[in-house]
């Protein structure tokens, strides 16, 4: 495995487990799997609402002595209901007693959106906060405030714009450690892994194979198809590899962690071992040339009616 090594020396292995649409009943089962075949980085989240399962694993792993909490690197998010200052610690330790843990590895914030408190998921423009009302920079005062407490070792941003962590960064004088963001062939953002490069920003990509098992609402008729990408499947062939470990292999080749999900045990291992594949600079080249700039996940959800959120202020592009 190959690691993204922190000023602290801490080591993220750059292919972990997304839990992003593990259903409640399988989770559990699918992190057990996971530890043994030698997965050590878990990418979780409240919203995802399985947190207690992976909870259980984590606890029944370490407990059967599959694995050690030190070698064991945990990821959360806080979600865009509990930005304001004084509400981030009890969602952290919400999460913290969920995942039967006494420390978190990595936090980030999940969204640089904000929800009313008794609301999960906006339905309407009245359920969103505008950023002019709770900022970013009160949120990422929390998290700083948390990492100062020894609560989490590392503190970052999920889809956070260059503008956005400049915004931050300016105002508190505290670098956010990770940016995790949509990323894949089709989607490279260069510009933003330059930045975070730059910075000393590590980048993690989710959705990096495409998503095909999104919800079907956010899939859109004709969209284009990774796995139907005959550069992807060339290399695959003349490797004698998946596609899905070309492209892994590609983002890790990048310098970037990546976050698949799968439930099933031989993709679990086939995507682990795309870590330690190698692409030669002409198949990187390739590769580079595919992409299109195409988002899979839109945010197009939290630009409803009545509020001030638009995909251009979203993603200041």
């Amino acid at each position: 495995m190959k690691y993204l090594t922190f000023k602290n020396n801490d080591r993220m292995p750059v292919l972990g487990l997304g839990t992003w649409k593990s259903a409640k009943g399988e989770v559990y089962e699918v992190v057990r799997k996971a530890i043994e075949i030698g997965y050590r980085h878990f990418d979780c989240a409240a919203f995802y609402g399985n947190e207690a399962e992976i909870g259980k694993a984590i606890a029944d792993s370490l407990k059967g002595g599959e694995v050690k909490r030190e070698d064991l690197w945990i990821t959360s998010k806080l979600w865009n209901n509990r930005h304001k200052k004084d509400e981030i610690q009890n969602a952290f330790e919400t999460t913290l007693k969920d995942l039967t843990l006494d420390y978190l590895d990595l936090y980030l914030i999940h969204w640089p959106v904000v929800l009313k408190y008794d609301i999960n998921y906006a339905q309407k423009g009245s359920d969103l906060v505008s950023l002019s009302e709770v900022p970013l920079t009160q949120t990422w005062q929390g998290m700083i405030d948390l990492k100062e407490k020894g609560l989490t070792k590392h503190i970052g941003v999920s889809n956070f714009s260059i503008k956005k962590i400049n915004q931050i960064i300016e105002e508190t004088g505290v670098m956010p450690e990770v940016l995790q963001i949509e990323l894949h062939p089709f989607l490279q953002q260069q510009k933003l892994l330059n930045y975070a490069n730059e910075k000393g920003i590590f980048l993690t990509g989710y959705c990096p194979l495409g998503s095909a098992d999104r919800p079907a609402v956010r899939i859109l008729e004709g969209e284009p198809k990774l796995f139907q990408q005959q550069i992807i499947l060339n290399i695959a062939n003349e490797k004698g590899i998946s596609p899905a470990q070309v492209i892994l292999a590609w983002a890790v080749n990048r310098g970037t962690s990546v976050i698949p999900k799968s439930v099933n045990p031989e993709r679990l291992k086939q995507n682990l071992e795309s870590a330690n594949i190698e692409l030669s600079t002409d198949e990187m080249e390739k590769m580079n040339d595919l992409d299109l700039q195409y988002r899979y996940i839109k945010g197009d959800f939290w630009c409803l009616e009545g509020s001030d959120y638009t995909l251009e202020n979203l993603w200041d592009e």
